[in-house]
């Protein structure tokens, strides 16, 4: 990966409004050395209101830009990661072919799919929040620019698989 350049990450889920969103704005957040990018499989088209509340009060994350879009508005972006937070983005979302981006798996419970109260909602949001946030500083405490392509996947699939769990209530 070119350190010369900015790092250009995805994050993609099924309707773009909750778990692609927190990556996104999370890992901008933290890191202005990367440029981030959210879509999703199916967009639901918009972005779900307790994502920016948890952005906001929990991390001071202005997210009210963010939009749900599809995969391919970004299609035409050359990408260095893409990073999968949903099964179902995992198993649908292809890149395209000249894509030469690493693709990782970093699941996550869908917290605007799940039923409940208000308190239920809000409490999944920040606990699924607190799994990317996590994963997100993993994955900025790697010295990617010694690590080998596949020395980076391991280390990012490893990140997915090691982060501590959420349940889902």
């Amino acid at each position: 990966m070119n350190d010369r350049r900015k790092l250009k990450v995805l994050f993609l889920c099924t309707g773009n409004s909750a778990r692609s969103i927190l990556g996104e704005y999370l890992l901008r957040a933290l890191d202005p050395r990367v440029e981030t990018f959210s879509a999703g499989a199916e967009p639901t088209g918009k972005v779900h209101p307790m994502a920016l509340r948890v952005l906001r009060e929990v991390y001071s994350i202005d997210a009210a830009s963010a939009t749900s879009k599809s995969w391919e508005a970004i299609a035409g972006i050359e990408l260095d990661l893409v990073i999968t937070v949903c099964d179902h983005a995992r198993d649908t979302c292809p890149l395209l072919p000249s894509s030469s981006a690493i693709q990782v798996h970093w699941g996550s419970p869908d917290p605007a799919g799940q039923g409940g109260d208000d308190a239920q909602t809000e409490a999944l949001f920040r606990r699924v929040a607190d799994q990317i946030h996590h994963r997100v500083l993993a994955f900025l405490t790697l010295p990617i620019e010694r690590l080998s392509r596949d020395e980076l996947t391991t280390e990012l699939r490893r990140i997915g698989n090691d982060s501590h769990s959420v349940s889902q209530r």
